[in-house]
């Protein structure tokens, strides 16, 4: 695993990816040498290399807008080869509009044609080359189960759905009786030095029901001072599934721990990026924001805006302002209650500003304000802060942060309306928090322009 911007990323991800800018970059000038005769003087004295890099960024923003670095198993082939086909044909699309408002910025037709038939043909063997065989040479953690909880099972399932994390479960060891994980039951936990020299793991993942009294702690001291990892399951959930396991936090961890966050010289730091981020915004969504009610106004009775009150940092309540997307007056004879899928409420134009998240612009009015920031935990209302704060504990703390229009909570999870997703989101807001700083904040401001491409998470 390497760690990038505050996310833990599987080497064999930045692997692909490095591996396959090359690829793209060394089809173009592979094309190149075939079609000119100077290729040096092209690409530098005449300046052309930049456009190859364009052409290239291109591409893989493409590929990463369909989650090919996200997912790297291949489950159709002939859907990779459209993919890809989809990504050459929006650069060169790029390319040619870039054509068309300065001539002298387009690159060759014959060196396109070649260039983006090599691609075409190349970078789909060689997804399947790199999933069939090196996925499986970059497997070097060979991990041991150690207990029978339940966060044991989610981590398991994670990893297998995750080849290229580059975990090999070996199996595990129960505690009391044996469990239906999907993985080999080794042996109890009396076994534990036993197993180690057989199957010589890497990694120990410790995820015991009951510690006390139980836990082979000069067992695992030995072990530890061996060479081999050994980590808390909590963590190894934290890495995998990228959200903090609440159900694993004890009070002590959160009030002796130097690492939850947030710390005060990131939180100014938000607040000065949020700012400028907020203004520099709103004066460029005007033209939009004027159409959108604009819209609003001749589609529907009722006012443009909507305001509510919502709970900011620290149980702040402040008014969030945002474009009306349902009827006037839709609450009035249910009270607060969660939006649903397909929810009767919303306008038709309604749906097409949540879609798009037309409907938030509004919103950098609140980050200007200092009530909110550009990325945080979403913002919910009294009533319903109130009724999970009851269910769910430490719902409250993640109120520590202001809350954001975007979050790792919306680009990770898709919209919820009970009480399980509210502690799933939960989980990610405490990882959020726990990690709080620019380069979190920036790689979720990237990954949220493809959540709003691909419509995911509206509602």
């Amino acid at each position: 695993m390497i760690r990038l911007f505050r996310v833990f990323i599987p080497a064999s991800v930045v692997a692909l990816l490095l591996s396959e800018i090359i690829l793209v970059l060394a089809c173009y000038v592979g094309a190149l040498y075939v079609l000119n005769p100077d290729p040096v003087f092209y690409l530098f004295a005449e300046g052309n290399y930049w456009k190859l890099l364009v052409v290239t960024a291109w591409i893989i923003l493409t590929l990463y807008f369909q989650d090919l670095y996200t997912d790297l198993r291949i489950t159709s082939r002939i859907l990779l080869v459209q993919q890809i086909c989809l990504a050459v044909g929006c650069a060169l699309l790029f390319m040619a509009f870039l054509g068309y408002i300065q001539p002298e910025l387009i690159l060759g037709r014959w060196l396109i044609v070649l260039g983006s038939l090599g691609v075409i043909v190349l970078l789909p063997l060689w997804r399947i080359f790199f999933w069939r065989y090196i996925i499986g040479t970059l497997k070097s953690e060979r991990v041991l189960l150690l207990g029978n909880a339940s966060i044991l099972a989610e981590v398991i399932e994670c990893v297998q759905q995750k080849p290229e994390f580059g975990y090999t479960l070996l199996g595990y060891l129960h505690e009391g009786e044996p469990s239906d994980f999907p993985v080999p039951c080794l042996g109890c936990i009396s076994d534990l030095r036993e197993v180690c020299k057989e199957h010589k793991p890497t990694r120990i993942v410790v995820g015991m029901a009951e510690r006390r009294n139980r836990l082979p702690v000069h067992d695992l001291l030995e072990i530890r001072f061996s060479g081999i990892e050994i980590e808390d399951a909590a963590d190894t959930y934290e890495v995998a599934l990228r959200r903090v396991c609440s159900r694993k936090i004890q009070p002590s961890q959160l009030i002796f721990s130097s690492g939850l966050g947030p710390q005060p010289h990131a939180l100014a730091i938000q607040n000065f990026y949020s700012l400028i981020i907020g203004m520099v915004g709103l004066i460029l969504a005007l033209p939009i924001m004027l159409v959108t009610a604009i819209a609003v106004k001749l589609t529907s009775k009722g006012p443009i805006f909507y305001r509510q009150r919502r709970v900011g940092m620290n149980g702040h309540v402040f008014t969030l302002t945002k474009f009306r997307s349902m009827y006037a007056n839709a609450e009035a004879g249910t009270g607060a209650v969660w939006a649903s899928k397909d929810d009767p409420r919303i306008t038709p134009l309604g749906k097409w500003l949540r879609k798009l998240r037309l409907d938030e612009l509004p919103q950098l009015w609140n980050v200007v304000r200092g009530d909110m920031s550009i990325v945080g935990p979403r913002p919910e209302r009294p009533e319903f802060v109130e009724v999970l704060a009851q269910q769910i504990p430490y719902y409250r703390q993640r109120l520590a942060v202001k809350p954001g229009i975007t979050g790792w909570a919306q680009i990770n999870h898709k919209y919820g309306d009970t009480a399980l997703d509210a502690m799933i989101k939960l989980e990610y807001d405490l990882y959020y928090i726990k990690h709080v700083a620019p380069a979190l904040d920036f790689y979720i401001i990237f990954h949220t322009a493809k959540v709003m491409l691909l419509s995911r998470g509206a509602q």
